[in-house]
């Protein structure tokens, strides 16, 4: 008993010795060597997207599945079946001689190429490094996910702030909760809400506020956290006319890392 007691009031006293704010900072600085790494593997995703009439009556529904394969050093993406039956003969081999030719073309790119190709990749990443500054940020409690202890951070956006990039503005309309695992310092669940009007397409599509994606990341070979699933509501207004209501749900499976003498095309 006075064990399980010590346990709670380390637990406790760990908690309130950390900054949320630095929890995240630390969170995002581990988030580069997933970066690096989730380039490594091979994966099965599985894309499903609903849309739905005025009605509330699903419209339409399509499923497709991609293969990540490493090509170069770099995933791609090869669609390998629709509502989950294999490709026709015809398609299938469309979907190939498009794997080929990308792998021609990666085989020709020069270094600089490459490192351009590197620098967008990281780019894409830089804003992540602004939910620090652009958040108001507070521990809301601990909990247990597959075993593992994680904080519970609610963000809050930080009033007047001004994003460092552009792109960052979209964290400015956004608040939610993040799962942090407190071993890892990894995000092993997210949790956002839409709360003010966001813009795509020069102002032609606006995402309404109550739209919601929600993240999930799961260990891979005790090495790397990478994402399990993710799923979006979306409410939109399109041309500021036909409303849009439309629900993304993707999932994760069959990580397996890439091995420089790995065979991925026969």
């Amino acid at each position: 008993m006075a064990k399980v007691v010590l346990l709670a009031l380390s637990a406790v006293f760990l908690v309130s010795a950390q900054d949320a704010t630095e929890i995240i900072r630390r969170s995002v600085d581990r988030d580069a060597y997933n970066f690096e790494r989730f380039k490594n593997y091979t994966f099965l995703e599985r894309v499903e997207e609903r849309r739905y009439g005025r009605s509330g009556n699903l419209a339409s529904k399509e499923i497709q599945t991609y293969e990540f394969m490493v090509l170069a050093g770099r995933p791609y993406g090869k669609l390998v079946e629709r509502d989950d039956k294999s490709l026709p003969e015809k398609e299938a081999r469309k979907e190939q001689e498009n794997l080929d030719k990308e792998s021609a073309k990666r085989q020709r790119e020069s270094v600089s190429d490459k490192a351009k190709q590197d620098q967008d990749r990281i780019e894409q990443r830089r804003y992540l490094r602004e939910v620090p500054e652009a958040f108001d940020l507070t521990l809301a409690g601990t909990d247990q996910i597959g075993g593992r202890p994680v904080w519970i951070i609610a963000a809050q956006p930080k009033p007047g702030y001004k994003p460092k990039l552009k792109r960052a503005d979209i964290l400015t309309k956004l608040r939610g909760k993040i799962w942090v695992d407190q071993a890892d310092y990894q995000w092993v669940k997210a949790e956002v809400e839409v709360i003010n009007p966001i813009s795509f397409g020069f102002g032609l599509v606006r995402l309404a506020p109550g739209s919601v994606l929600n993240f999930d990341q799961v260990r891979v070979n005790e090495e790397v956290w990478l994402p399990a699933h993710i799923s979006v509501r979306a409410d939109a207004r399109v041309a500021y006319l036909r409303k849009l209501r439309e629900e993304l749900d993707i999932t994760y499976r069959d990580y397996k890392k890439f091995q420089a003498d790995s065979r991925i095309v026969e």
